[in-house]
């Protein structure tokens, strides 16, 4: 039987065949700790007296706030650089850029490779063919010191693309169309390698604006075949490697198929990143500021796309544009060859390579009742900032600055703006249903019930809150971000136990997420499906999880149940049993021990 690609990368990092579901202890070849999180991985060695395995596929990157400019932020990078230099790890700084980009460009890993990072966008190496995984604190720190981690091996779907991109249309807009086929967890917990000619077509930094939002989609990774291009691209970096492809023979868990033939251009709307439709939709909704950059559109040729419809052209006067390249390298370019001549004429404010939008610490961020286009990867209500967020590709991004309102850039010159005091031209959108060892393995507690899927990292412990680094600060802002849960953490008391439906965690890899849950002393949270990077961070902190669907039955808030993790049982206070998923060895022995470290 033949293998899919990321059976082979693991297979290959861990010395034995692997299949769905199997877990491996895999050889990391790259580590990597940003300024969100590097602190923590840093608290972790120390406080468990780890040394670093190998110092030169180590690194630490400062991409959230490239500026330094709160207090917190600073205080950690500088923490992170005085234990790089006693350890001789390399630090990329505040003028490097993005970490996964820089991953590619430094040719710390090539196609095959694995990497990990605590940025969830990891899987962006899913464009050159690598295997890429946001972690939370804890794994990073053990990776770190052993240059391995354990891995459970996920299903696979195959993905083929029929039809070529129509003209006008991006990369972006196709990962916007993925998302509306897929949804926020078509795709959860499973690896996707995508096919067809128009894949094949695509270069470097349209399969990094592809494979940038595999996260999106609920999937651990979008793994894409490197090309002669992206190959030659990895070598010229210094990548040493061997390519990986999956056999013909493999066998998927799925296989999908997407036709694109009549693809227009696309966004979507504020608060999920999967509520996508054409441009068209919304055509004329007006818009205060556009962000043009991140780890997704943040490429030379993604900003010379939208200089390419700027050019000659002025922003309308009441919108903000912003432009952050990717990395430093992309922000040179940008420099000799013009480009941000263009941006500077037109009126854009061009800041430091980073993130940019997408953290609180650099620029990106909107006020109330603010409308921005962001070429982005989420849009989660409070992900960047206060207002409304669209998610849109650079062309789309760059005329809706010359607009002042939301339209295509091949309609550019057609549009009408409707009266930004006019009623909106959408309604919004409808909530979407849905440390000690030795721990007790059956678990007994009133609950708490959230009937809602998709609920994000940023909805459990908000991003205005990532410089709190200890765990008992942590409670009070659990659940402060979800719509009539903001009073969670008052009501909340030890031993009460938490269960919700799908995708629960999904979004970035805090690990502040997990601890929230700990400080509050919930044992235990139930939900019918984890986030794929939420469920590491869980079971390597030592926070009992298990999957089961309690959501779908008419269990209330206060309900007594007990929850036997080893034979995953639980029992209702009248006496119904309901099957959860058992406790995996692994996660058992990590739990008992009081986590991973």
């Amino acid at each position: 039987m033949g293998q899919t690609l990321i059976e082979k990368i693991i297979a290959s990092h861990s010395g034995r065949d692997v299949k769905p579901g199997d877990i491996a202890n895999m050889v990391i070849d790259f580590r990597v700790a940003r300024d969100f999180g590097g602190a923590n991985v840093v608290r972790n060695l120390q406080e468990h007296g780890l040394k670093i395995a190998d110092a030169a596929k180590t690194a630490f990157t400062f991409d959230c706030n490239p500026t330094g400019s709160d207090q917190k932020y600073a205080a950690h990078q500088q923490l992170c650089r005085v234990f790089a230099k006693q350890h001789d790890i390399p630090v990329s700084d505040i003028d490097k850029g993005i970490g996964t980009h820089l991953a590619i460009e430094n040719g710390w890993i090539g196609p095959g490779g694995t990497l990990v990072s605590t940025d969830s966008h990891a899987n962006i190496l899913g464009a050159i063919g690598a295997f890429g995984q946001g972690m939370g604190d804890v794994d990073i720190a053990a990776a770190f010191a052993k240059g391995q981690i354990w891995f459970k091996t996920p299903p696979s779907v195959k993905i083929t693309v029929k039809g070529s991109l129509p003209q006008h249309c991006t990369a972006k807009d196709l990962t916007l169309y993925f998302l509306q086929q897929f949804g926020a967890n078509g795709l959860l917990g499973a690896a996707a390698e995508v096919y067809g000619p128009a894949i094949e077509a695509l270069d470097l930094h349209e399969r990094i604006t592809l494979a940038s939002m595999a996260t999106e989609m609920g999937a651990v990774i979008l793994l894409i075949s490197p090309s002669d291009a992206v190959i030659d691209t990895c070598r010229t970096a210094g990548a040493a490697f061997e390519p990986v492809y999956a056999d013909a023979d493999a066998v998927y868990q799925r296989e999908l198929s997407v036709n694109i033939a009549n693809l227009e251009p696309m966004l979507s709307r504020p608060g999920h990143p999967d509520d996508a439709v054409p441009v068209s939709e919304a055509e004329g909704t007006p818009v205060h500021s556009v962000f043009i950059g991140s780890c997704t559109n943040g490429r030379f040729e993604d900003l010379r796309a939208a200089a390419a419809v700027l050019e000659g052209k002025r922003k309308a006067p009441h919108v903000v544009l912003k432009i952050v390249p990717a990395t430093d390298a992309v922000w040179q370019r940008c420099l000799r060859e013009g480009v941000f001549d263009t941006f500077k004429q037109a009126g854009a404010l061009i800041g430091n390579a980073g993130c940019a939008g997408c953290a609180a610490g650099q620029v990106g961020q909107n006020g109330p009742g603010e409308v921005t286009v962001s070429t982005g990867n989420r849009n989660f209500a409070g992900k960047q900032g206060k207002g409304e967020v669209y998610l849109a590709s650079p062309a789309t991004a760059a005329a809706a600055a010359v607009a002042g309102c939301l339209v295509s850039a091949d309609r550019l010159n057609s549009v009408r703006c409707r009266d930004a005091s006019a009623p909106p031209l959408r309604q919004p959108a409808a909530k979407r249903s849905g440390e000690q060892s030795g721990k007790p393995t059956v678990i007994k507690g009133r609950v708490w019930v959230i009937r809602q899927d998709h609920i994000d990292t940023d909805m459990i412990y908000h991003n205005r809150y990532l410089t709190v680094t200890e765990l008992n600060d942590m409670g009070p802002y659990t659940f402060e971000n979800l719509d009539g849960w903001g009073d969670f953490a008052k009501k909340a008391e030890p031993g009460h136990i938490l269960v919700t439906g799908d995708n629960f965690g999904c979004g970035s890899s805090r690990q502040q997420a997990v601890d929230c849950f700990k400080s509050l002393g919930i044992p235990l949270i139930i939900a019918r499906s984890f986030g794929a990077i939420y469920e590491r961070n869980a079971i390597n902190n030592g926070l009992a999880i298990t999957t089961a669907d309690l959501v779908n039955t008419d269990i209330q808030d206060g309900e007594v149940i007990t929850c036997d993790l080893a034979s995953g049982t639980i029992v209702r206070e009248a006496g119904e049993i309901v099957k959860a998923a058992p406790f995996s060895e692994v996660q058992m022995q990590i739990y008992q021990r009081g986590g991973l470290l």
